[in-house]
């Protein structure tokens, strides 16, 4: 039986609760419960029955399903005592259900069923039945051999078998009206629950059923107690199951959170990084503009300082070829010009050098050392001219606060060369603190695309192993089939060779009797494919002018049990009763002849035969006396198997052949000849 085919493929959450309840079903110290519920299936799974038996499983929970039927094979789960199919689609339940021998409660509610199968009156442990929100109208009366039922919930107001008013008294008088329909006399369940719940009461349950003993209450407090705790077990799995499926789906939400953050974060950082880069750019550009344009100007300044310096020396020149005395201060001063040109050469040099992002600064300060040179300049003139009119007289006051004046200047360059330096040094931390930190933005970028890749591989891994498992169940699957195919195959060619050695050890008076029947009633059932009925006609002497004054009644009281064969063997055998009036000598009997079967076969014929799948240690048992008592001769065949093992006394109450637990179709007894 295929695991997931369906009319409706289930949802991916059913199929991952239902493999978690089949390994939870699996695991070691796992309590006596499966349940596999609410998993859209519409067929049983391959190996629910398997895993019940195997492990003795006491409660199948199916509710909230879309199944439409049981396999037959749930009568093979004999230790079961709870199953629950509610809320599903079933249209009728299988007569196996009849062999849960254990089972105590039944619950079918919400489905479409029309009738209930009288196999229901062999639950001999019923205790709880559910049938309500269904289309039943009528219960079997088989029902009322169910003497431990406690609980019966149904349709009132919908059942025509037991009335409405009856059924709407509850489940002792349903049960009152059931034992009074079949002949019995009702007792309360009560006295009948604990014979058969323990093995060791088999013998009470004979008893009178006067009234409930103390062992009897003690036994059924201590049921109770049993079933209190199963509800609690549930009710705790279920509390179980409900957080593992919260935790699931809370961790499904937070990857997927987690994968649309990262994807936003990556965005968001390519983004700002994008836009950072574009922002550094356009701003040096814009300083590298500003700082050519201040350049240029500090140059053109420049210039013009050094012209008016030039200007103002060629004066001096002038007035010291006026002054005899003034050359000295020329000299002075042409020292003075030349370790200007030098400063502003370094100057210029060391400005050049820098880089853009710190020449800013530097430009404004030595603009403000500019007007600073221009004012201490203006000032030197000044003095300057006052020397010059003072002449040699005021010359060595001249020389001391132009050597002063020299000092200042210097001290203000090494300041602003220390100051620029010093702002650069914190622009390049500046800038390898922000090349730093895209690095690590990068580096977290690149990790997420390692875990998504890494992801992205362990779900292909994921879904190669899943065809994989799907591959290996159909080649198990094509297996178990073809050894089914040959099992049956097998089993089949056993029993019809069993069938026909039956028929060729037929008692010699069963022969004579089938030798003395009318010719044209036995080409008649031959015709019919009837000739299974030949020994019962010949051992009930039954002729045609018999069956023509014979009524399908009675054909199913000699053993015909198949209603259109009835009514087609009284036809026929009226139509040659017909033609039997027209020409009296079709109905002549059969000359004498030597007696010989019917359909005389060679046993060598016939291959030896194959050991079925069944038992061995079964079909090893004797057939010379019954097997049920040991006393008494074994007499009667049982078919459809053909098995020859229990008494006439014996085999009355029984159902199923004993040997292979096959439904009883017909019996025959075997009469030996003196």
């Amino acid at each position: 039986m295929p695991l997931f085919f369906r009319k409706r493929k289930p949802s991916e959450e059913a199929r991952k609760r239902l493999e978690y309840q089949m390994c939870l079903a699996k695991e070691a110290g796992a309590d006596d419960i499966l349940d596999i519920s609410k998993c859209e299936l519409s067929e049983i799974p391959f190996g629910v029955f398997a895993t019940c038996k195997v492990l003795q499983k006491k409660v199948l929970d199916l509710h909230d399903n879309q199944l439409t039927a049981l396999p037959d094979d749930i009568g093979q789960l004999t230790s079961l005592q709870v199953l629950n199919v509610e809320r599903n689609q079933l249209t009728y339940l299988p007569r196996s259900i009849g062999n849960l021998a254990q089972l105590q409660t039944l619950n079918v509610k919400d489905n479409k069923l029309k009738e209930l199968p009288d196999t229901l009156g062999e639950l001999r442990s019923l205790r709880t039945l559910d049938i309500s929100e269904n289309e039943i109208q009528r219960l079997p009366q088989m029902l009322a051999h169910v003497r431990t039922l406690e609980t019966l919930s149904l349709d009132a107001s919908s059942m025509v078998y037991p009335p409405q008013e009856v059924c709407s008294a509850g489940t002792e008088a349903i049960q009152q009206f059931l034992c009074k329909e079949s002949g019995l006399e009702y007792y309360p369940p009560s006295q009948y629950l604990l014979p058969v719940l323990e093995q060791d009461g088999a013998e009470n349950s004979r008893d009178s059923p006067d009234g409930p003993t103390d062992r009897f209450s003690r036994e059924e407090v201590e049921w109770q107690n049993r079933f209190s705790d199963y509800e609690k077990r549930k009710e705790q799995k279920m509390l179980e199951k409900l957080e593992f499926e919260r935790r699931l789906e809370l961790g499904q939400r937070e990857h997927a959170q987690l994968l649309q953050q990262s994807s936003s974060q990556k965005d968001e950082i390519l983004q700002t990084v994008k836009e950072e880069q574009s922002r550094l750019e356009q701003g040096l550009s814009e300083r590298q503009r500003y700082l050519d344009a201040e350049r240029q100007r500090l140059q053109e300044q420049l210039k013009q300082t050094e012209q008016n310096i030039s200007n103002r020396i060629q004066k001096l020149l002038q007035e010291n070829q006026r002054q005899k005395k003034s050359s000295e201060i020329l000299k002075s001063l042409e020292n003075e010009r030349i370790r200007m040109e030098q400063l502003m050469s370094i100057t210029q040099e060391e400005t050049e050098n820098l880089r853009r992002r710190e020449i800013a600064s530097a430009m404004q300060q030595m603009l403000t050392e500019s007007c600073k040179n221009r004012l201490i300049q203006m000032a030197y003139e000044s003095q300057r001219q006052s020397l010059v009119q003072q002449a040699c007289s005021s010359m060595a006051e001249m020389d001391e606060r132009f050597q002063q004046i020299l000092s200042w200047q210097q001290m203000d360059q090494n300041k602003a060369i220390s100051q620029i330096l010093q702002e650069s040094a914190m622009q390049k931390a500046a800038f390898e603190a922000l090349q730093a930190k895209k690095d690590l933005m990068l580096q977290r970028i690149r990790s997420q695309e390692m875990i998504s890749e890494q992801r992205w591989a362990l779900s292909n891994l994921l879904q190669q192993l899943l065809k994989e498992k799907t591959q290996r169940e159909e080649e198990l699957r094509e297996i178990l089939m073809e050894l089914e195919a040959k099992s049956e195959t097998k089993q089949e060619n056993y029993w019809l060779i069993q069938y026909q050695r039956l028929l060729n050890q037929k008692p010699l008076s069963l022969k004579l009797q089938e030798e003395g029947m009318e010719r044209p009633l036995a080409t008649l059932l031959v015709e019919l494919s009837a000739e299974h009925y030949l020994p019962i006609f010949a051992h009930h002497r039954i002729s045609l002018d018999m069956l023509g004054r014979m009524s399908p009644e009675d054909l199913a009281k000699v053993g015909v049990t198949e209603a259109g064969l009835q009514h087609e063997i009284l036809r026929r055998v009226q139509e040659l009763l017909d033609a039997a009036r027209m020409q009296p000598e079709l109905l002549k009997p059969p000359k004498a002849k030597v007696l010989e079967p019917l359909e005389p076969t060679a046993p060598e014929e016939f291959p030896e035969p194959v050991r079925p799948s069944a038992p061995p240690s079964e079909l090893e048992v004797p057939t010379s006396e019954c097997v049920v008592c040991l006393e008494r001769e074994a007499q009667m065949i049982f078919l459809n198997c053909g098995h020859i093992c229990c008494c006439q006394q014996c085999c009355q109450p029984l159902r199923t052949c004993p040997l292979c637990r096959q439904e009883i179709a017909q019996r025959l007894r075997i009469y030996h000849s003196s």
